[in-house]
């Protein structure tokens, strides 16, 4: 007996391991941010070999060509043979991580940090509280 030829594309990228869970990927469908051959779908809509899908993950989109379907999730090398990424897709993918890995560090544009007990006496002092113990405005 022939495995059918299409699958509901919630199931499909959950097989190919684009997300972790099947819920995960019902998600993402329902937000907007998965389409197939450029129309937004629902996740029961079903993907045959040669659609193309484009998704996000996380920040960085990929768009990617069904080769194949499955009905199992399989281990990761096996789901790698499920599609095919497209080489826009590639090149954008890595450019982003260039991009991210050119980035600076978050924490180096602190140049102080926390203040310390002294300092924030300090501060308590020069914002005048008066006689007021709280910060808001007392009407």
């Amino acid at each position: 007996m022939n495995p059918p030829e299409t699958l509901r594309i919630d199931k499909w990228l959950w097989c190919a391991r684009f997300f972790k869970t099947r819920s995960l990927a019902a998600d993402e469908i329902a937000k907007g941010r998965v389409s197939v051959n450029g129309q937004a779908v629902k996740a029961a809509r079903e993907v045959r070999p040669g659609d193309t899908v484009a998704l996000r993950q996380g920040l960085v989109p990929r768009t990617v060509l069904v080769r194949a379907i499955s009905h199992t999730r399989g281990p990761a090398p096996v789901a790698q043979q499920l599609y095919e990424e497209t080489p826009d897709s590639i090149l954008a993918r890595e450019k982003a991580a260039e991009q991210r890995r050119l980035a600076p560090e978050p924490a180096a544009s602190l140049h102080e940090g926390r203040p310390t007990k002294r300092n924030r006496r300090d501060l308590e002092r020069v914002r005048d509280w008066g006689d007021r113990w709280s910060a808001s405005v007392e009407k």
